[in-house]
């Protein structure tokens, strides 16, 4: 990969990051009821699920999608349930104050990274046309017959960047949105839309064709 292709790949992949979709639902409900800093396993759990997407585009896996589809329908449903389950627990949460979340003292639990971390693997990891997408958009920027180690991490580790970038830019622009919201009535009613957001991504992926 050149430096003109790895800039362009670096480039397509942000804005794939940023498109709309359950993930994006995701970290935007998440971010308006727990803060920007909430979303940094949710995020990273996503990121490596796209990776090992990628790494098997890259190593010619895509039957491996087909071969083990009624996997992939479990995961969805269960990845689905859980995004509404979570939906549920935002409508009905006690909202925090926006001092609160910007509060440098409240330390995320480690159950709690471990979970979101989950969660973010959960909702890329039931999407398998993601490797179709890879499949289709790697020869634009390498010559796949000629893929070696070295190529594969660099296109992985561009990838990581630029999924992370892009996510926690838009945990970052939910959480401050937030901000200016500090009355108790208008905090329910953001938790309730974030919670509305959460179970209808859940619904999109579990029900999804």
């Amino acid at each position: 990969m050149t430096l003109e292709s790895g800039i362009t790949f670096f480039l397509a992949i942000f804005i794939f990051g940023i498109t709309p979709g359950p993930g994006i639902f995701a970290i935007l409900a998440k971010s308006m009821t727990q803060g920007a800093r909430s979303c940094n396993w949710l995020s990273v759990g996503m990121v490596i699920s796209d990776i090992c997407y990628l790494v098997m585009a890259c190593f010619g896996l895509a039957s491996l999608a087909h071969a083990w589809e009624e996997v992939f329908l479990i995961i969805r449903i269960l990845g689905g349930a859980y995004l509404v389950y979570l939906g549920w627990k935002m409508w009905t949460s006690v909202p925090a104050l926006a001092q609160e979340l910007s509060n440098p003292d409240l330390k995320v639990k480690q159950q709690d990274k471990l979970s979101s971390f989950i969660q973010g693997f959960m909702i890329s990891a039931s999407n398998p046309k993601v490797i179709l997408f890879y499949i289709a958009f790697l020869p634009t920027f390498m010559d796949v017959t000629q893929l070696g180690v070295q190529d594969i991490a660099i296109a992985s580790l561009l990838t990581f960047i630029a999924l992370m970038t892009g996510l926690t830019l838009i945990a970052l622009m939910a959480a401050q949105a937030r901000k200016h919201l500090n009355s108790p009535k208008s905090l329910k009613l953001v938790n309730r839309t974030a919670g509305s957001i959460m179970a209808t991504a859940g619904l999109y992926v579990g029900l999804k064709g």
